[in-house]
């Protein structure tokens, strides 16, 4: 298996996010993808690569132009105000309130986020666009011929939307490599979301289209962040009515019962008849994760890749979630050794 990798990721490092009521270290740190990097050599498992630069107009077909600019220029309009600390907003426009993109680089943040748990740094748009050209590189190997490639991206992608951020998601990774196979000639591509919480920004995304499958197994909204999508309910719109399925489930389920789900997904999958399978990689299903509350063990992560592998499908990993910093490493290059079987 082909692994794509960039060190630019380290050049995103939040000192802290709104955790409890209290301002925390950051959970979502470049040891995260440290780790993993180490265990995927450990296992030799495949070739790792740097990525290709593919500039901003693939970002551009998922994400909105002001969200991008904004999101380039963000740092600079922040330390213009004499400030040298991590940024994050104070307001959200919630209902009621007018969406008018402020001028003030605070107003900004607070119109393009969602969240108190994403800060952006001085180095977040290099280490973003970096993770950006890992998985396009991914996706262009794919299409290229390659069956099966690991995208190690950091940050995360799954959260952002095409016009806000959130979720310690800025692009939306994912998405941006699923849009590069549809426009490199793929009829269909599904988005397979096996992350602990709910790909808010990719259904988002794809909601009102048929050319991508989203099948996303999660914390139930009603328990999880990001709480205000991911239910079972929400099947797509217009012509992506039916390409939306949402499998939530209770806190504390049983591996059985998320295993039963991803059968389930697979199911669909297979009926969806894709030419291309992207997965939201997120191992924050683990029992031992500190923000999540799943059952899966070090040992399930190679079954979940046996699974994925049983629909004999060109497949994309794109790295995700997954806080347990110890077992990190470990239950990504399970999912991955399972895949190649």
């Amino acid at each position: 298996m082909l692994t794509v990798y960039s060190d630019d990721h380290r050049l995103h490092s939040g000192k802290f996010e709104l955790v409890d009521g209290e301002m925390q270290p950051c959970y979502e740190c470049p040891e995260r993808a440290d780790l993993v990097l180490e265990a995927v050599r450990k296992a030799t498992i495949g070739e790792i690569i740097t990525p290709d630069d593919f500039g901003l107009e693939p970002v551009r077909r998922i994400h909105d132009d002001r969200f991008v600019d904004f999101l380039q220029h963000a740092w600079d309009l922040w330390t213009a105000e004499g400030r040298d600390c991590d940024t994050l907003p104070l307001v959200w426009a919630v209902r009621g309130m007018r969406q008018i993109e402020p001028q003030h680089i605070d107003g900004k943040l607070s119109y393009f986020s969602f969240d108190a748990g994403t800060p952006i740094t001085a180095g977040t748009w290099r280490a973003i666009t970096a993770a950006a050209n890992v998985a396009l590189t991914g996706a262009a190997k794919l299409r290229g011929g390659e069956r099966r490639v690991f995208s190690l991206c950091r940050p995360p992608g799954h959260h952002a939307a095409s016009d806000y951020y959130g979720g310690y998601c800025f692009l939306n990774n994912a998405a941006i490599a699923a849009q590069y196979l549809l426009d490199q000639g793929a009829k269909r591509v599904v988005i397979l979301d096996v992350d602990y919480h709910h790909g808010n920004g990719t259904q988002s995304i794809f909601y009102d289209r048929d050319d991508v499958l989203f099948v996303s197994i999660h914390g139930d909204p009603d328990q999880e962040y990001p709480y205000f999508l991911g239910r079972a309910d929400e099947c797509g719109t217009g012509a992506g009515e039916g390409c939306n399925a949402n499998f939530p489930l209770r806190w504390q389920s049983s591996a059985a019962s998320w295993f039963t789900a991803l059968d389930k997904g697979r199911q669909l999958i297979a009926e969806y008849s894709p030419d291309y399978v992207v997965v939201s990689l997120g191992v924050d299903t683990y029992e031992g994760d500190p923000i999540s509350q799943f059952r899966l063990t070090n040992d399930d992560f190679l079954t979940v890749g046996r699974r994925i592998a049983s629909l004999g499908l060109p497949t994309l990993f794109v790295l995700e979630g997954g806080y347990a910093i110890a077992d990190i490493g470990t239950n990504v290059s399970n999912v991955l050794t399972g895949f190649i079987g």
